[in-house]
C-alpha cells in the first residue's frame, strides 16, 4: 500500500455566510478510518443545492438534521473515489475498490436521526474522506470518477422520490425543475421505470432539456393545468415549491401522489385543504434514503439505464466560483469538483 500523506488539501466551511466562508487549506490532517470505516481517495465530488443551503444557514438549525452545524466542516455529499485504507474490522480485500458513497449514511441511522455526508460529518470536498464501509458501495463500468460523482445525492434522492411515490410503468409523472441535478435524475429514472414523463423547465433551457428524454416539455412560466388539463397526471415530483405550487395539485388525478424533496422556488406554499381531501391525494416529504434504493441506483448505472449529465468541471480550489455559477441556474446537469492528486 502506498504511504498516505499526513495532511491533505480540503475546502473548509468555517461559518455560515457567503462564499468567503469557504477556506482552501493544504494542511488539513488526513482522516484515519475508525473501526468499520474505509478511507477514500476522492476522485471527484459533485455540487448540490444543499451545499449552498448549508453554507448560508438555510436549514433549520443550520444542518440537514436540524442540529447546529459543527465548524469547520468539509462539505460534499457526492463522492466517487478509491478505497486506500481500511479501519479495524474491514476486510483488507476492499483496498483498491472504486466506490460510490451513499450521501445518507444509513449505517449510522439511529431512530429517526439521519447522518449526512458533508453535513453531520465531513464529506468529499477534499483529497480524502473517511466513511462507514457499509455506505461505500463498489461500482463497475467504464464511467469516469467525474461522471460517477454526478449520481449519489441527486439520483439517490430521485430514486427515493420515485420509490416513495410508487411510480410504475404506464403512469404519467410531472417533474418540476427538470433541468437541475435532481430533476434531470428523476426524468431519467422515471423513464427507466416505463413512465410517461412531463418535464417543467425554463424557456431558455427548453432546447437543451430535450436530451433528458422527457415525453413532453413545459415552460415553467406556464400553468401546468392550462397545458395538460386538470386531473391529468398520476404523480408530481417537486423540487421547486414557490408561489406556483397550488397548480401542481390541480393536475393530479384523484388518488394521485405528490412527493417533494426541495424548495428552490420558495419553502412557503398555499394549500387549499379541499383539494387535498376531495381528491384523496397523498403528499410525501422525501429526504431519508434506504440502502435498497441506493443499490438499485447502482444497478441502473451499471446496466447503462441512466447517464451522467456533466455541465462543467472545476478544480477544488475554484469551489467558490463554481457555487456562484451553480446559483445562477444557467446550466443543465451537474457541476463537479476535482481535488488535486
Amino acid at each position: 500500500m502506498i504511504p498516505l500523506p499526513r495532511h491533505m488539501t480540503a475546502m473548509l466551511l468555517t461559518r455560515h455566510g457567503d462564499t468567503d466562508a469557504l477556506v482552501y487549506r493544504q494542511d488539513v490532517p488526513t482522516p484515519v478510518p475508525a473501526t468499520g470505516e474505509v478511507l477514500i481517495r476522492v476522485g471527484a465530488a459533485g455540487i448540490n443545492n444543499t451545499d449552498i443551503n448549508t453554507r448560508i444557514g438555510w436549514y433549520e438549525g443550520g444542518a440537514w438534521a436540524g442540529a447546529p452545524l459543527v465548524f469547520p466542516r468539509i462539505q460534499g455529499a457526492d463522492v466517487c473515489g478509491t478505497i486506500v485504507a481500511t479501519g479495524p474490522g474491514v476486510a483488507p480485500a476492499r483496498l483498491g475498490s472504486r466506490v460510490l458513497v451513499q450521501s445518507c449514511l444509513v449505517s449510522l441511522r439511529r431512530g429517526n436521526a439521519d447522518i449526512w455526508l458533508g453535513s453531520e460529518r465531513d464529506g468529499g470536498f477534499a483529497q480524502f474522506v473517511a466513511v462507514p464501509a457499509e455506505d461505500a458501495h463498489p461500482v463497475a463500468g467504464s464511467l469516469t470518477d467525474i461522471e460517477l460523482a454526478s449520481f449519489p445525492c441527486a439520483y439517490g434522492t430521485a430514486e427515493n422520490l420515485l420509490r416513495r411515490s410508487r411510480v410504475v410503468k404506464g403512469e404519467t409523472v410531472l417533474v418540476t425543475g427538470a433541468s437541475g441535478g435532481l430533476g434531470s435524475a428523476v426524468v431519467q429514472l422515471a423513464k427507466a421505470r416505463g413512465a410517461t414523463v412531463v418535464a417543467i423547465v425554463s424557456a431558455a433551457k427548453m432546447a437543451d432539456a430535450a436530451v433528458l428524454g422527457a415525453d413532453q416539455l413545459i415552460s415553467r412560466t406556464a400553468a401546468p393545468s392550462a397545458v395538460l388539463g386538470r386531473d391529468s397526471v398520476d404523480v408530481v415530483i417537486d423540487a421547486v415549491g414557490g408561489p406556483a405550487w397550488p397548480d401542481l395539485l390541480e393536475v393530479l388525478r384523484p388518488q394521485g401522489r405528490y412527493a417533494v424533496s426541495g424548495a428552490i422556488g420558495g419553502p412557503l406554499v398555499s394549500l387549499d385543504l379541499r383539494r387535498l381531501y376531495l381528491k384523496d391525494l397523498t403528499l410525501l416529504g422525501c429526504t431519508a434514503q434506504s440502502r435498497e434504493g441506493f443499490l438499485a441506483l447502482i444497478g441502473h448505472i451499471e446496466r447503462g439505464e441512466i447517464r451522467p449529465l456533466i455541465a462543467q468541471v472545476f478544480p477544488l480550489a475554484e469551489m467558490a466560483r463554481a457555487q456562484v455559477i451553480f446559483a445562477e441556474k444557467s446550466h443543465i446537469g451537474k457541476l463537479i469538483l476535482v481535488p488535486p492528486h
